[in-house]
């Protein structure tokens, strides 16, 4: 049963990466807007929690939650998470108060499991108390101070008599028809099973038309708990409350994240990703919202993507796990045991959450791992920062190699040594051709396009085109500093370029100046 709930959620979480990425890109266009925005993006993070809601409760009904207690502050961090759902409070119209004695005390609790009773107490309050109401969380130990007792009281229209014995139960529908709230009928239910899982109690008092009373009792002691449910090694974090209850930070107003720039390139040179998704609707606005940035490829699936990658010339893929024909796990695996495609970067997206899921697809060969729904700035920047680890691999190599000349300059050269000294010498062979191109080029190296194009990258971050350029350019400056007599329009040609005026530009972008000035630079007599 657990399978078919992984596949709803990512059928869901995909569509909530479409409105989290629209959202984001009028924010760009149209920052005047911002609290329309982060209404928007509440309500996708709201659906978010939701979704992981269900997952964690097909977790349970499969008897599959685990419990991991560790040591911290149990007051103050039952104080943050509670002070994270404030702003819900202040939006409904609500008096919110809460109450921790003491303030502090050290103690083990699963902050995950604690997190989400104190959320779903909290949100329930807030549903079935209407406006000017009152909503209080209290927390006090026992005597042996082994216990944490935490109370949310409402003055909300409270439960009738006739319902409170199935109060707990799955799917329970309360009264939020009534009060024009959402609701599913599990919250409740999962909270049950989060304190009985932590070994805890949970009661209500409850009396219609006056309010309720939640009370949760859960052990904090060490004793309380197996050797294989306490870890030594990590401490409880006061500031996860406020990340890991995400409903609320787009109500908070925060500076822009910085976004690096695109590589710099200019267009022609552009890096060029394959973006791999069978929700055409999330490809079609991936591609929309990263084409200013990137040259963009797509396919719906692994097969489709394993026909771009033997055809075009790639520098990074972006693939979805979950797809038909071929998945995502298995394209990365046909890629990273391909000889010619290895060195592609893959990047994978996917719905599922768990820890053994990243692991499997990071063993396979995939060089990241984002999850649903995510934000388009942290997939350019995951992208670039991939990108600008290549760029760093290229030079290192190149510095190295220099080095390494300047020791040993009568050494045999090595095959990508080689390799690069045959291109560059094919160039020059053909400097004055304007038509030598790709695929010309190509063929004098006895390589296919690809197989050229993948070396080429790997060796010099250019792609076949840069590469020829590059050449160009370099040897147009040499032929000006030996042949100062030469006119600029002679230089063009002898170049390969047929257009004096587009050299120029080109020229001008790579040394910055223009060819004539150096020209007349390099005439004017020495002193």
């Amino acid at each position: 049963m657990n399978h078919v709930f992984t596949n709803i959620s990512h059928e869901l979480l995909t569509p909530l990466t479409v409105i989290s990425a629209s959202v984001e890109r009028l924010r760009e266009q149209a920052p005047q807007y911002g609290t329309d925005y982060a209404l928007m993006e509440l309500n996708v993070e709201r659906m978010t929690r939701l979704l992981q809601e269900i997952l964690e409760t097909s977790k349970s009904q499969a008897g599959e939650l685990r419990l991991r207690v560790s040591q911290g502050d149990v007051m103050e961090y039952i104080r943050q998470t509670a002070l994270s759902i404030e702003p819900l409070m202040h939006k409904n119209g609500l008096e919110f108060t809460i109450n921790c004695s003491p303030g502090s005390m050290m103690g083990w609790i699963d902050t995950d499991k604690v997190d989400k009773i104190i959320y779903n107490l909290l949100s329930n309050a807030s549903k079935y108390t209407p406006a000017p109401g009152k909503v209080t969380l209290k927390a006090w130990t026992n005597k042996n101070f082994d216990h944490v007792i935490i109370e949310v009281t409402d003055t909300g229209i409270g439960i009738p008599a006739n319902k409170m014995k199935r109060l707990f139960h799955r799917f329970y529908d309360g009264d939020y028809r009534r009060m024009q709230v959402s609701g599913t009928g599990i919250g409740l239910s999962l909270t049950r099973d989060l304190v009985d899982l932590h070994y805890g109690t949970i009661d209500c008092q409850s009396e219609e038309g006056h309010g309720s009373v939640f009370t949760v009792n859960l052990p904090i002691n060490k004793e309380s708990f197996s050797a294989s449910q306490i870890d030594e090694q990590v401490t409880i974090d006061i500031t996860k409350p406020q990340t890991t209850i995400a409903d609320f930070s787009a109500l908070i107003q925060q500076p822009e994240q910085i976004i690096p720039h695109a590589i710099n390139m200019n267009k022609e040179g552009l890096y060029t990703i394959l973006m791999v998704e069978d929700n055409e609707e999330l490809l079609m606005l991936m591609r929309t919202l990263l084409s200013d940035h990137y040259n963009i490829l797509t396919a719906t699936n692994g097969r489709e993507a394993l026909d771009i990658v033997n055809s075009q010339d790639l520098d990074l893929i972006v693939s979805d796990v979950m797809m038909p024909e071929m998945d995502g796990n298995e394209l990365t695996h046909q890629i990273k045991t391909n000889a010619e495609w290895s060195h592609l970067p893959v990047i994978l997206i996917s719905a599922k959450t768990g820890e053994e899921d990243r692991k499997e697809s990071m063993l396979i060969g995939a060089d990241d791992y984002i999850t649903k729904p995510f934000r388009l700035s942290d997939l350019r920047l995951r992208i670039n920062n991939i990108i600008e680890n290549r760029k760093r691999i290229v030079v290192e190599r190149a510095l190295s190699a220099g080095e390494e000349g300047k020791e040993e300059e009568n050494r045999p050269l090595t095959p990508d040594e080689e390799f690069q000294k045959k291109a560059y010498e094919c160039v020059i062979r053909h400097l004055s051709d304007s038509d030598f191109d790709r695929e010309g080029f190509a063929a004098e190296m006895g390589a296919s396009s690809s197989t050229l194009y993948n070396k080429l990258r790997m060796l010099t971050g250019m792609n076949i085109n840069n590469f020829i350029r590059d050449i160009r350019m370099k040897e147009a400056k040499r032929l000006v500093e030996s042949q100062p007599d030469l006119r600029v329009s002679d230089l063009a040609y002898m170049v390969g370029f047929r257009d004096p005026k587009y050299f120029a530009t080109c020229f001008k972008k790579e040394f910055g100046i223009q060819p004539s000035e150096l020209i007349n630079r390099q005439a004017k007599p020495k002193n």
